[in-house]
């Protein structure tokens, strides 16, 4: 039965408590289902993860996009990623659409205090940052890790600068005891309020950096870099996991607390790829097939625990239904008996029946994984249907997961009549993704939320995903590539573009001769002085959506290249 699209009747059975419950959902980066000791994994050490797991209602079935910024968007939306607007990692498709309704935005609207502390990569501009979207509190790091172009300039995970609603500031100490730090300061000052607290950390994403005495262990048990560094990040990210918990409950808020823990994708780097080495040991990956960015089980089945004192969530108990991030919206919203109505269909639904009752009945459907690097998704790329039983692989591999777990054996032409139907469903939900298709995340410039504007090569649109400079070391080395951004003007008037290579601090010169800006129809041009760091244009704009174009040309080179950051600010008359 093809259920793409199922709206709940939200908050109409919600459980009646004293006080709402407090929630805090923690997602890790890159960590797979396998990167856990209570998974099986004998090389990790993760005590305090496993203590959360023995203590959970875990779902063992559970799904989430194959990268980053689309578990985000779904996770947040209760719809399919592409549906939101995140389709991917860079490229202008890793913000949200303004017209979604968040998650912190529900719990912002029935009274809850909201923070974030970590990774939000679901854009860095008005309207998409945190502080935009329901949080009240925002501790993050720019675009999609530490040391990425919107990141603060030199960000390498230790003492590093972080945004505090929208303001860079210094922090002592590594990120992830940072983040938790943050979490719990928070915390403390809103307990006289119910609080949702949001700790995406940035770990264990490349690059794995990570204090030396937490991959010691591994590396003296042979297990080979860069696994060893990130299960080190695991091993530190678990301490402050275990410091969180026993927080909560020294400090009384542990029996009404809601206490999640998902990651975002499949193992990045927690399971061996090419030769064995020394010892033998390649990883471990639950016995599945691929990792981070496939669209195999290993690229997207991942954990999801969820506990609950008082409300009788917990007990170490397993759901194998098929289930997926964007439940956790609709669920969220019951157990917490929230008010909301939904402006848009949801994708999600709650697990509150099966969280009860693991055996509740629970009606078959059927749901969709893809992965996407392209500025319009082309059909059928790196996908899968997901049934209970059935994985279809690309349209066209069939895999029975009841017998073959590990998708090692292709059974599409014994089973011709679950292919069709498997393709069928991919197709009409396709059609329902492509009015996405020419919706865009803009960037809002000349705001009073915020105004200047700085905005990043990272989130450039462009003909292929290899011409977007997304990192600070690819920055550095210059490509000669270009991209434009699609903003949209909120109020008409005079606008200066301060164009430049690398930040100010930076103190780089412009490797070029002239320097031309244009924002639809609206075009600058002006020759650059040598050794200047930056160029300054003036454009008056009209109000509306439109496609930005910068153009850095050398005439002594030949080169070309898109302004890497571009700083827009709105000047009242």
């Amino acid at each position: 039965m093809k259920l793409f699209l199922s709206v709940l009747a939200l908050g109409a059975a919600a459980a009646v408590f004293a006080a709402p419950p407090n929630v805090i959902l923690i997602v890790t980066d890159d960590q797979g289902y396998g990167d856990l000791a209570c998974h099986g994994n004998a090389m990790i050490r993760t005590p305090n993860l496993d203590r959360l797991h023995a203590r959970s209602v875990r779902f063992t079935d559970f799904h989430v996009d194959p990268t980053c910024s689309p578990t985000r968007a779904a996770l947040l939306t209760g719809r399919y990623s592409t549906r939101a607007g995140a389709w991917h990692t860079v490229m202008g498709r890793s913000i949200l659409f303004r017209e979604e309704i968040t998650l912190p935005e529900i719990f912002a609207a029935n009274g809850y205090r909201n923070g974030i502390f970590g990774k939000w990569h679901l854009g860095d501009n008005y309207p998409s940052r945190p502080q935009d979207r329901g949080f009240h509190h925002a501790v993050i790091h720019g675009g999609g890790g530490i040391g990425q172009t919107p990141d603060h300039w030199g960000n390498d995970y230790f003492d590093d600068h972080y945004l505090v609603n929208g303001e860079w500031r210094p922090f002592t100490g590594y990120c992830t005891d940072v983040f938790f730090n943050e979490a719990m300061r928070f915390i403390e000052a809103s307990r006289d309020r119910p609080f949702f607290v949001y700790l995406p950390t940035n770990v264990p994403h490349s690059p794995y950096r990570v204090p030396e005495r937490y991959q010691r262990h591994y590396l003296e048990r042979g297990v080979p870099q860069p696994m060893a560094a990130f299960y080190g990040m695991i091993e530190n990210l678990d301490e402050n996991v275990g410091r969180l918990l026993d927080w909560l409950k020294q400090s009384g808020l542990e029996d009404n607390t809601i206490v999640m823990f998902m990651t975002d994708n499949g193992t990045a780097a927690g399971a061996g790829r090419g030769k064995e080495d020394a010892t033998g040991w390649t990883g471990f990956n639950a016995g599945m097939r691929g990792t981070k960015g496939t669209a195999y089980e290993g690229g997207h089945r991942v954990p999801f625990f969820i506990r609950w004192p008082a409300g009788g969530i917990g007990g170490g108990r397993d759901v194998a239904r098929l289930t997926a991030h964007f439940d956790v919206l609709p669920t969220l919203v019951e157990l917490c008996g929230l008010k909301f109505t939904a402006k848009n269909s949801l994708d999600g639904r709650s697990l509150v029946p099966l969280i009860k009752n693991p055996g509740a009945e629970w009606l078959e459907r059927t749901l969709f994984v893809h992965v996407q690097r392209e500025e319009i998704p082309p059909k059928w790329r790196a996908s899968a249907v997901l049934r209970e039983r059935w994985r279809l692989q690309n349209g066209a591999e069939l895999y029975d997961l009841r017998a073959d777990p590990a998708q090692a054996r292709d059974v599409a032409a014994r089973h011709p009549e679950v292919v069709t139907a498997l393709r069928a469903d991919y197709e009409a939900w396709w059609s329902s993704l492509e009015p996405a298709f020419t919706n865009y995340g803009y960037i809002v410039i000349g705001s009073p939320r915020e105004n200047p504007t700085l905005i990043t090569c990272m989130d450039w649109h462009a003909s292929t995903v290899r011409e977007i400079p997304w990192d600070q070391s690819q920055v550095n080395a210059m490509p000669a590539v270009n991209g434009w951004w699609m903003l949209d003007v909120e109020r008409a008037g005079k606008y200066t573009f301060t164009l430049r290579h690398k930040p100010a601090a930076a103190n780089f010169s412009l490797q070029a001769s002239t320097a031309r800006v244009r924002l639809g129809a609206v075009e600058a041009t002006s020759p650059v002085r040598e050794g200047a760091t930056s160029i300054t244009l003036t454009l008056d704009l009209p109000k509306g959506p439109a496609r930005l174009d910068t153009t850095l040309s050398d005439e002594a080179t030949g080169e070309s290249r898109s302004a890497f950051l571009v700083e827009i600010a709105r000047h009242d008359p």
